[in-house]
């Protein structure tokens, strides 16, 4: 009997035992999975940084490499004055004097400018219109093809790969032919 009641106790025991290992084991497995939902968000969290950090420098650099956007564009007015004054060719050599200093400021700025990354877009007479880099503002007509460049009103900036301001131009329009009975009919309608 003895033996008996030891053996119900060691069963007890045991019971209590497999019992605690099994609360154990499902902590164990709680803490488990637990510890994979943080690694998780960890990783999710650490990623995101990564991102964010990522975006962060591509947008410092785009700032770094567009940053004389805004003075360009101060600047556009007075590049656009010595622009149109050097057009002019003087007779009066006091004046071309003048003239020779304002060209070589304008092309000093002109190269402080392209070391920044600035270039002038100047597109040429008789030029194919290219909506890339030019803002038509008008059209005429002219024997020249359709589409070309026949005035530039003022030329264009770019910053890098980005355009400040295009070149503003008008272009070529194809000459309309009257038909002498349309103009014979608005001319005698005109008459009544």
């Amino acid at each position: 009997m003895e033996e008996n009641k030891e053996n119900v106790k060691e069963e007890k025991t045991s019971k209590k035992e497999n019992k605690k290992i099994h609360h154990l084991e499902e902590e164990l497995e709680k803490a488990k999975a637990e510890l994979n939902e943080w690694k998780n968000k960890y990783y999710m969290a650490y990623a995101d940084l990564q991102n964010e950090k990522k975006m962060y420098e591509k947008e410092h650099q785009e700032m770094v490499k567009y940053r004389a956007a805004g003075f360009v564009e101060d600047l556009m007015p007075a590049l656009d004055a010595f622009h149109v004054a050097l057009q002019i060719k003087p007779d009066d050599q006091k004046m071309q004097n003048f003239l020779t200093g304002f060209e070589y400021i304008y092309k000093n700025i002109l190269t402080v400018l392209e070391n920044e990354g600035v270039a002038k877009l100047e597109p040429s007479l008789h030029a194919k219109f290219d909506a890339s880099y030019m803002h038509a503002l008008d059209s005429e007509e002219s024997e020249e093809e359709p589409n070309t460049v026949i005035k530039v009103l003022s030329v264009g900036y770019k910053l890098k790969d980005r355009i400040i301001r295009p070149a503003m131009v008008i272009v070529a329009r194809k000459k309309e032919v009257k038909d002498a009975k349309t103009e014979d009919l608005n001319n005698s309608s005109q008459k009544n």
